[in-house]
């Protein structure tokens, strides 16, 4: 990517608005669902969509474009980059290495990945799992941000992402406290691959995806697969220009995200796994149990094994968030599994101030369009707009996004200037 082409990269995206139907079409009014998706995408992002499974059934609302140069429109089937959850996929793995009695939850990473990790003797595969370890999370470097968007199509490797990890101090000490990192989960990778001599997309195909009969995710090893029709393409953009700007990452490199994030995957795939995860058809109870063993977080949040439960104004539920440089994602269900909803906006904000107008109208849309799933999931009414803007709970992909929009925002700045 030319340098050039990152001076258009910072915000959560303007201005794109769809015609409509014709009046002499007479539709039927559209439903609070889709209301709420056209209004995300009227805020500024390319496209958003939402999948709700119910006890009334499926409902599904699509707004906005899967891909801005060719003008095709987003799909509720379109395949997604899904972020951080990958790392229910990934502590899946762990687990299940676990119930067969292959990895010790509470043993050190040493004893798998001997003189990998610093202080790795103190660090458990629990901590990796829960983000108790104390290792920085290399996502927050920016001089890591600068290198992944300089050069978008050039994989960067494990050990440099490690080595971009350990070359800062430890957060804190081991299992003293909670913090959000990208870097358990890359080792967390290693260590499936060195305990069963398999790298982490192909136990994903083997373990999770094809028994689940999950058709459309895979792990992005080091690339996206076919990014043409059935793929929405992610994009990072500027609100501050006028018109508004917007790079396209279609196609770029995942390797940076790794098994911390390089999953792609659809509403439909993503619902039926953690469905079938909370319903108990994944993993063994105990396993399943000590997944749902939680510490808490935030006041609304707490974080098990790869997966967290969030008190929500509907209810409680469980799942994941994700996000890349483009995209970001959900999947949540009822405590039970048998409901769920995912949602995936496919544009990314920067660079705008929390005060400026037009981040505050993607942040209602946004947290309107996220209430309307949860509470159509739980079978709930909606709250009103102001209501849901300020229940709507963070997840912790989003609760880091500070430190990682401080590094990205950087990155750009520094590309710009070199």
């Amino acid at each position: 990517m030319k340098r050039s082409s990152i001076l258009a990269l910072a915000a959560v995206i303007g201005g794109l608005t769809l015609t409509g139907p014709s009046a002499q079409a007479r539709p039927a009014p559209p439903s609070d669902l889709q209301q709420a998706a056209q209004a995300v995408v009227d805020s500024g992002p390319a496209g958003f969509l939402a999948r709700v499974d119910s006890r009334k059934g499926t409902s599904t609302a699509t707004a906005g474009l899967a891909d801005r140069s060719t003008q095709r429109r987003l799909k509720n089937n379109d395949q997604y980059e899904a972020g951080s959850q990958t790392k229910t996929f990934v502590a899946v793995l762990v687990l299940q290495l676990v119930a067969e009695k292959k990895v010790a939850l509470d043993a050190p990473i040493e004893r798998y990945l001997p003189g990998v990790v610093p202080n790795g003797a103190n660090i458990t595969v629990r901590m990796l799992l829960q983000h108790t370890s104390g290792l920085f999370n290399y996502t927050n470097d920016s001089d890591f941000a600068v290198r992944a968007l300089n050069d978008p199509n050039t994989p960067i490797p494990v050990k440099d992402i490690l080595a971009t990890a350990f070359s800062h101090p430890a957060d804190f000490a081991p299992g003293t406290s909670w913090s959000y990192s990208n870097t358990g989960y890359v080792i967390l990778g290693q260590m499936l691959h060195e305990v069963t001599g398999r790298p982490v997309g192909d136990l994903l195909h083997r373990r999770i995806v094809k028994p689940l009969h999950l058709k459309d995710t895979y792990l992005a090893d080091p690339f996206p697969g076919d990014t043409g029709r059935g793929y929405a393409h992610a994009y990072i953009g500027d609100l501050s220009t006028d018109p508004a700007t917007y790079v396209d990452t279609a196609g770029w490199s995942l390797s940076w995200a790794g098994s911390a994030g390089a999953v792609v995957s659809t509403a439909r795939d993503l619902s039926t796994f953690y469905s079938a995860l909370l319903s108990g058809q994944v993993l063994p109870k105990a396993q399943l149990k000590q997944m749902r063993t939680t510490i808490d977080v935030t006041e609304e949040m707490s974080y098990g094994l790869g997966l967290y439960s969030l008190q929500t104004p509907c209810g409680t539920m469980w799942g994941h968030d994700g996000a890349t440089f483009g995209s970001a994602s959900t999947t949540f269900t009822t405590p039970d599994g048998k409901h769920s909803n995912a949602t995936d906006v496919t544009t990314r904000l920067y660079a705008l101030d929390p005060t400026d107008p037009r981040q505050q109208a993607f942040t209602q849309a946004y947290g309107q369009a996220q209430i309307t799933a949860i509470c159509g999931m739980f079978g709930q009414p909606v709250p009103t707009t102001s209501t849901a803007r300020s229940a709507t709970p963070a997840g912790p992909e989003f609760l880091d996004q500070n430190a990682q929009t401080t590094a990205v925002t950087q990155a750009l700045a520094n590309a710009a200037a070199g």
